[in-house]
């Protein structure tokens, strides 16, 4: 199984690691070069969606089908959480017709729906629990 951690590396900035050797800079909004952990949560949807629906569409469109997965959403900071995360799956569909480019939409929300573990962790909700742990002597 894979170990996911951050370690602080400066004020309000932290460094995530995976134990397969990955790392993310993560840290404000008013500082370059890294992430938010807001945005963190939109790339995790956006990455799942599209991972989630890469095998219906390569059958459909090529194994070398280029897509995109835009998300957006603003926060709602009275509640500090985001209502409303907005994807848009970007595609060339051209070489299609109109009946199949409605049953390929239909297979891909199908293929999210099924199988994205973010989306359908975000939509049906999920416990979080968080312990202080002392490390020190």
């Amino acid at each position: 199984m894979t170990e996911l951690w951050v370690e602080r590396t400066g004020t309000r900035r932290y460094t995530g690691y995976s134990s397969r050797g990955a790392q993310v800079l993560v840290g404000s909004e008013d500082v370059d070069g890294v992430f938010t952990p807001g945005e963190l949560l939109k790339i995790a949807l956006a990455a799942c969606s599209g991972m989630s629906s890469d095998e219906p569409l390569a059958r459909r469109l090529g194994d070398d089908y280029k897509a995109a997965v835009r998300v957006s959403g603003d926060a709602d900071r009275g509640q500090e959480r985001y209502p409303l995360l907005q994807e848009t799956l970007e595609l060339d569909l051209s070489g299609l017709s109109d009946a199949d480019k409605a049953r390929l939409v239909v297979v891909v929300d199908r293929a999210i729906d099924l199988v994205c573990t973010v989306g359908r962790t975000l939509k049906s909700g999920t416990t979080v629990t968080c312990e202080v742990a002392n490390v020190g002597s």
